[in-house]
């Protein structure tokens, strides 16, 4: 097909970009404009040559294609192909426009016998410079990112629909880390929108309501989802805000109170919420994703539901949900309300909440997979219009196209990988009434610490086995006794007293006598370190053991040490304290519930 034929390259439509490969079934995108016409084409044309096996092998594919490009067509808003299709077998993408009235050959005859109804005036340069793009959507912001399925033609249209709030310096400035990655996943409970007056707290800023930290390990094998609990006890930091006239605004921390005040109250944005998860957890977010109500209402229904299941039947009054005992579907008004409910679970509490949304995350997550969202190009094209309009990110991820790199890259993630777990807490020991909680002592730094050393959660083999194989070199080889172990510490951490509180922990609890406080470093250091000569490699294993060092950690030197020398151990910003593995435990701690995304759970 010539220029003239098609029109002139720079006059293409952004949806005449796409074509229909026939031997994968897919749309793809035609990056020659030059030459008008797509790799399929070239190859039906060349097959016509060939005693037309390239009519032969398309338009074999016409009649079982034909209601989905109608779908498709219908599905995206586009204008629906008046012209009719090609005898050569070149199938119509969506939403091409017809312009071959009154052209030569046997096309143009046709279209000229239909009285030119296939004309349409051209569009203005701005419309014709549109870009079309892929967008992978979700039904929550924590599909959006965990999900990373499916792929539909969108316009820079639907960048406008995002929006971005300025968090400074809170989060990352490039879409993707090198290492590992952490997105903070919000919920708010702001009451806009319509219909929502009724949920209560009418004219709110709105909370944290739902916290969800997503870390995605460096390799991209597994992921975690770290819920935060509302009601969770903590102090919140000072934190700088972007204010509407470009300056910039601190507000002052609060010690004590409730983890969901850190966002709206008191003029806090996300990047507050982000650096309260830093300061309770030492893992940076990188960026935000906030929802509301209306997020979950309109993202739910554009996915078509959600199939979740009940032990027992369901019916709350306060939150006016009804579900009969076992499986149903929810979308909308239900879906929210489920997510809502406090008085159907357990024992009525935000903890018992939070499992039914990990259930119901994890549903979504299944249904985003399914073949029967991926094949349907109707209901992706909704989703993703929904899901622009539903998000607030950071302005590191605050286009359509950064959005689909994030989603693509954290789409590698295989679903059978993806744990929700939990913060660890118990009741907060300050109340009479128990109404709020505190980290659990020991089991929450625990689960931090795992989470900051980019250990699974779940079964990741390979991974593991190469984690596994590096840690039983650093600690293969003869130990010495605690008693034998003679070592300097010292601390370039932030923690203050850290290497007096280690000696303590080393000579109480571990019994190494011979560990001495030499207060602090002359510098702080972002990762601990061990100092050790090679005779003195026993005294080095005997000590990683116990406090959990990674290899990297181990720092020999060449020159043997004298019969009295110490070892040196300089505490760096990833030591959390006494006695916590700076590697973090090779598994979770007892007790901990996780869940994952690729099993259904009903919800009691």
């Amino acid at each position: 097909m010539d220029a003239q034929s098609r029109g002139r390259a720079d006059d293409i439509d952004p949806a005449d970009q796409w074509v229909l490969n026939p031997q994968t079934g897919n749309y793809e995108l035609r990056l020659d404009h030059s030459a008008g016409e797509s790799p399929v084409a070239a190859r039906t044309a060349t097959g016509a040559d060939s005693g037309h096996r390239g009519d032969a092998r398309i338009g074999s594919q016409r009649d079982g294609s034909a209601s989905e490009d109608a779908g498709l067509r219908e599905g995206a808003g586009l204008h629906k192909e008046s012209g009719r299709r090609e005898d050569s077998g070149r199938r119509e993408v969506p939403g091409q426009r017809s312009r071959r009235a009154g052209q030569g050959g046997g096309r143009g005859a046709d279209a000229s016998a239909a009285g030119g109804a296939g004309r349409r005036k051209r569009k203005a340069p701005k419309a014709r410079r549109k870009k079309a793009l892929m967008w992978t959507g979700g039904v929550t912001a924590f599909v959006v990112v965990a999900a990373g399925v499916g792929a539909y033609i969108l316009y820079e249209r639907f960048n406008g629909n995002i929006s971005t709030i300025d968090i400074g310096d809170a989060g990352n400035k490039d879409v993707l880390s090198e290492g590992p990655m952490n997105i903070l996943i919000i919920g708010t409970d702001k009451r806009t929108g319509k219909g929502n007056e009724g949920y209560g707290d009418k004219g709110s800023e709105g909370h944290a309501d739902t916290n969800i930290l997503f870390h995605v390990s460096e390799d991209r094998t597994n992921a975690t989802a770290l819920s935060i609990p509302r009601d969770l006890m903590t102090d919140i930091p000072d934190c700088e805000t972007k204010q509407p006239d470009g300056s910039t605004k601190t507000i002052p921390g609060t010690p004590g109170v409730r983890f969901n005040v850190s966002l709206g109250q008191e003029g806090r944005n996300p990047g507050c919420t982000m650096q309260t998860v830093e300061a309770i957890t030492g893992i940076k977010p990188d960026h935000f994703m906030m929802v509301d109500f209306n997020a979950v209402k309109e993202l739910t229904t554009a996915v078509g539901g959600v199939k979740v299941c009940m032990a027992k039947p369901v019916d709350d009054p306060k939150s006016h949900l009804k579900l009969p005992a076992g499986e149903s579907v929810v979308a909308g008004e239900d879906a929210l309300a489920l997510l809502r409910t406090r008085h159907s679970f357990g024992n009525e509490s935000d903890l018992d909440r939070i499992k039914v949304q990990q259930q119901f995350l994890g549903s979504m997550i299944r249904e985003m997979k399914s073949s029967d969202t991926l094949t349907n190009p109707t209901k992706l094209f909704k989703l993703a219009d929904a899901a622009t309009n539903a998000l607030t990110v950071d302005q590191g991820i605050g286009s359509a196209k950064k959005l689909m790199t994030l989603a693509q890259e954290i789409g590698k993630v295989d679903t059978k990988n993806i744990t929700f777990v939990t913060l660890p807490v118990i009741d907060n020991p300050a109340e009479t009434v128990k109404a709020t909680v505190v980290p659990h002592p020991t089991q929450a730094e625990q689960l931090f610490a795992m989470m900051r050393s980019d250990t699974s959660l779940t079964e990741v083999k390979q991974k593991e086995k190469a984690a596994k194989s590096a840690q039983a070199a650093l600690l293969k080889g003869p130990k010495a006794a605690p008693a034998d172990v003679r070592v300097d510490v010292l601390n370039g951490g932030e923690i203050s007293g850290a290497a007096g509180a280690t000696v303590t922990w080393l000579q109480n609890q571990q019994g190494v006598l011979k560990s001495t406080n030499k207060a602090n470093a002359p510098e702080k250091i972002g990762k601990t370190t061990l100092e050790y000569a090679p005779n003195q490699a026993d005294q080095a294993r005997a000590l990683a053991e116990m406090m959990g060092l990674p290899a990297a950690a181990m720092k020999p030197g060449t020159a043997d040490a004298g019969e009295l020398e110490a070892m040196v151990l300089t505490l760096g910003a990833d030591f959390k304290g006494a006695g916590i593995p700076i590697t973090g435990p090779a598994k979770a701690p007892e007790g901990i519930e996780k869940a994952s995304a690729d099993k259904a759970v009903c919800a009691k």
